[in-house]
């Protein structure tokens, strides 16, 4: 696998924006320096925290509400934290002289996420949104930009965002990887891939394109009941009833975490039992013009449910991705039809008026996910001059079976 750094690429940022992305280096250090404290111990290099996993599920929740960063800026701080301690203990175990680690200097880490790079410009995630800056590349340099920056050939990676006080200006340490592998390697761009979509909704949390369901009535239900005591404790008006609501608040947060927390870790334990190498969620930018019945403890839901995926998954060798929302729920799954209409769809229960195949209305939607992304990887396949054929298969997981974006496989059950 072919990876090249550029040198610094100065970045054409926004005078406006100036102070969002100050701000956001500031918290991105803050929560560098939490997990540090976290992962540190003066006694003994045994007892200092040098997994990713155990430093995340720690502080993720916390520095996310400390701070105002977006979920994978916060979890970049932490993974830096863990790598300086494990080097700090690699050092300590040679007998030489270290310390906790500590971040001073101004830069962060953007992931291929928090970071959308196109060929000219970059859109990185900040504090208040994100901002556009566009590359500034110098006429001459001894880095060959147009072959590493500028070419289809490469892929961006993880890269580092820094600033110089001293000339006031902003430069991005940008990493690429080609998307050619040797072929020892297998490609990413032309493996046999097996996907599972997932629906998420008001009346099932979640839904995979296996059949699985996890049911939101027990959710819904110690909402409400939170809800309702929260209610009562707020009629009383007394100093009791206060400190006893702030008591019941944190109470119901954990509650929920957990809730939430046990749920990401049965979907991905659904991909793999069932050889899944991606999970696919519908992009939830718009979530709340998407479901607009939904209420904010289902919205929280839906999104927490989304990011804690995403960072358990790799764990298992599982990627996540996310697809356009637009018609999953109207359009019939069996890829011999996909006719789409608002009236295939009758609250919980979905009926094609075309082909006539029934089925619940949320396992309809995650089949119709998991093969959006498989026509969309199969699409970019044959399109690429460097794929070959471009007939890679990529399945989607299905109630007793797999179906693929080409043709529609009978299926037991489906």
């Amino acid at each position: 696998m072919e990876v090249r750094r550029t040198a610094p690429i100065k970045l054409v940022v926004p005078d406006e924006r100036y102070d969002d992305l100050h701000e956001s280096a500031r918290q991105f250090l803050h929560c560098a320096n939490r997990a540090a404290e976290f992962c540190w111990d003066d006694d003994s290099y045994a007892n200092c925290v040098t997994a990713n996993s155990t430093a995340r599920d720690a502080l993720y929740e916390q520095l996310r509400e400390e701070t105002d960063l977006t979920a994978n800026l916060v979890q970049e701080a932490i993974r830096r934290a863990v790598q300086a301690t494990k080097g700090c203990v690699e050092r300590w175990k040679q007998g030489k002289r270290v310390s906790q680690p500590e971040f001073t200097s101004w830069s962060m880490v953007y992931d291929k996420r928090s970071a959308t790079f196109y060929r000219n410009r970059v859109s990185l995630s900040t504090v208040n949104g994100r901002v556009e800056c566009a590359f500034e590349l110098p006429a001459d340099s001894p880095t060959p930009y147009e072959q590493y920056v500028l070419s289809e050939d490469y892929e961006f990676r993880a890269s580092t965002l820094q600033y110089d006080k001293a000339t006031d200006e902003f430069y991005f340490h940008i990493t690429t990887r080609k998307y050619d592998t040797d072929e020892s390697e297998v490609s990413e761009d032309t493996e046999h891939q097996t996907v599972l979509g997932i629906d998420l909704g008001v009346n099932s949390l979640a839904v995979a394109s296996t059949g699985t369901f996890w049911q939101g009535d027990e959710y819904d239900h110690w909402c409400r009941e939170f809800e309702k005591r929260r209610g009562e404790m707020q009629q009383r008006g007394t100093q009791a009833a206060h400190d006893a609501l702030l008591r019941l608040g944190k109470r119901e947060e954990a509650w929920r975490k957990q809730y939430i927390h046990t749920v990401a870790n049965e979907l991905v334990t659904e991909a793999v039992d069932h050889d899944c190498g991606v999970i696919v969620f519908e992009d939830l930018t718009n979530i709340r013009e998407q479901l607009p019945q939904a209420k904010w403890h289902h919205i929280w839901a839906f999104r927490r449910l989304a990011e804690y995926v995403e960072y358990k998954a790799p764990e298992q060798g599982v990627s996540v991705k996310q697809v356009e929302p637009n018609h999953t729920s109207q359009r019939c799954s069996r890829t011999d039809c996909g006719f789409t209409h608002e009236s295939n769809r009758n609250g919980e229960h979905f009926h094609c008026q075309k082909c006539g195949y029934e089925a619940n209305a949320d396992y309809n939607a995650a089949k119709n996910i998991g093969i959006r992304y498989a026509r969309k990887r199969q699409h970019r396949l044959r399109s690429s001059p460097k794929s070959g054929s471009g007939d890679a298969p990529v399945d989607v997981r299905v109630n007793g079976g797999t179906l693929n974006g080409k043709s529609h496989q009978p299926i037991a059950g489906d």
